[in-house]
């Protein structure tokens, strides 16, 4: 067995994880088996982007897929795409964007797999307008501890597992391959136009303004400014430009190359940065053009940054809010942030729209998203997380179990109701620290 070395992204909680690679979908059987006899359960794990406890297995025993990085097929015509699991969007963006076909749906960071992006059905800044990754998924392979041969799942063959996979966090099987719609487009550039704003009330005028002209919107909030000034922020909107270059950002990348002690982020810290930030975007509407890297994914910039949050690691905490309550709801968790002290230096705050995805346990909902992260410490899940909890509840919201460390049972049952049919359809050979805290507590 292997040294423990594996962990989620916010490096908490800290529960030992034993990686158990798989590099070909011919091994992937035997290791699955070989697993379970030894540890009677296991879990898929890709790159390890999730936050809290929903890619930990149970059983400390992880399956890792992130070696099954290679393409299967590809329709350059048509945009279709077939690949293994562990292939990671960057990855093919770099094979696609110079065809001029980009991915219809990203996150903030391209470094999850493909098999990641379906287990959790990621999001980005254009929900609004197409919808989660899901969405764009035409079919996808799904070996089960009960089958001999993986199963192809699409919308009309094996409905019901396609639908309880996506979005079902890993638990349905493990996912050999995807296939994949891509969206063409005609640069690698990015019209956008940011404009600073000065009070939440300004974000959902800003909101009603550009989502209906923008592929892309989203903001960052200064979650710590309090008064007048609560709610204020950055509101940025881009689109694909219609013509240029087709060129993969390679661009060299720092890196943290050690964990501090403790974590660099404290509220002295994050009142400079935040006021930096704010005073380094001046009043008015700026447009400017460029690579789609920073739009997308600031954060990627900087390897390993999850380590600035030292030894402890942080949570985050990401939630969504109805339409008809995201503005009281949205002000009140912002005031509750800022007079705890706490919070985080990229609080990302973006319109999710109606455009329903085809998995059982998707999070976004037609209303205002929120998530920031926050230093662990010992009172963080029964103080602050615990009055964000209450709003989101009152408010009909949700949080989203890839981001989270500490959501009860009773709220993650009342949020997905439709847990019960992915519980049923659960490979039992499948289990998570985070499956088993929402469901078997």
């Amino acid at each position: 067995m292997s040294k423990p070395e594996l962990c989620s992204w916010g490096r908490y909680p800290k529960v030992p994880q034993y990686r158990h690679a798989c590099a070909w979908r011919n091994d992937l059987p035997g290791l699955f088996d070989k697993l379970i006899q030894q540890n009677l359960t296991t879990l898929p794990y890709g790159n390890g982007r999730s936050y809290g406890d929903s890619c930990l297995a149970a059983s400390s025993a992880l399956l890792q897929t992130r070696q099954l990085d290679r393409l299967m097929s590809a329709d350059w015509e048509h945009g279709i795409i077939r690949a293994e699991a562990g292939v990671t969007l960057a990855e093919l963006i770099t094979i696609a964007l110079p065809r001029g076909w980009f991915l219809p749906v990203t996150p903030g960071t391209k470094f999850v797999t493909l098999g990641g992006a379906v287990a959790n059905d990621v999001h980005g800044k254009n929900h609004h307008v197409r919808g989660t990754f899901g969405c764009h998924v035409r079919r996808f392979a799904l070996q089960r501890s009960d089958e001999q041969m993986p199963l192809e799942c699409t919308p009309n063959q094996n409905t019901d597992l396609f639908r309880a996979s996506i979005g079902g966090l890993g638990l349905t099987g493990v996912i050999v391959w995807v296939e994949l719609q891509l969206m063409p487009v005609h640069s690698s550039l990015i019209d956008s136009l940011t404009v600073r704003f000065d009070s939440l009330g300004e974000f959902f005028s800003l909101s009603e303004e550009f989502d209906q002209s923008h592929e892309y919107t989203v903001a960052w909030i200064d979650c710590l400014a309090k008064g007048k000034s609560a709610g204020r922020g950055v509101f940025s909107v881009g689109n694909h430009a219609p013509s240029g270059q087709l060129q993969v950002d390679d661009r060299r990348r720092l890196s943290v190359p050690l964990t501090p002690p403790i974590s660099l982020m404290n509220s002295l810290s994050l009142k400079l940065f935040n006021n930096a930030y704010y005073g380094l975007h001046k009043p008015g509407r700026h447009a400017s053009q460029g690579s789609y890297d920073p739009f997308f994914y600031p954060l990627d910039s900087i390897l390993n940054w999850n380590r600035i949050y030292g030894r402890q690691g942080f949570q985050q905490y990401q939630c969504v809010i109805p339409d008809a309550a995201a503005e009281d709801a949205m002000q009140e968790i912002l005031s509750s942030i800022a007079a705890s002290g706490s919070g985080s230096f990229l609080a990302v705050m973006k319109r999710c729209g109606d455009v329903r995805s085809p998995g059982l346990m998707s999070f976004p909902m037609p209303g205002v998203s929120l998530a920031l992260d926050f230093p662990q410490q010992g009172q963080l899940d029964n103080s602050l997380f615990s009055r964000l909890d209450s709003i989101v509840r009152a408010a009909n919201g949700r949080l989203y179990p890839a981001k989270d460390a500490h959501m009860g049972a009773s709220d993650f049952q009342a949020f997905y109701p439709d847990w019960q049919q992915v519980e049923q359809l659960r490979d039992p050979a499948l289990l998570s620290l985070f499956w088993k805290r929402v469901t078997q507590a």
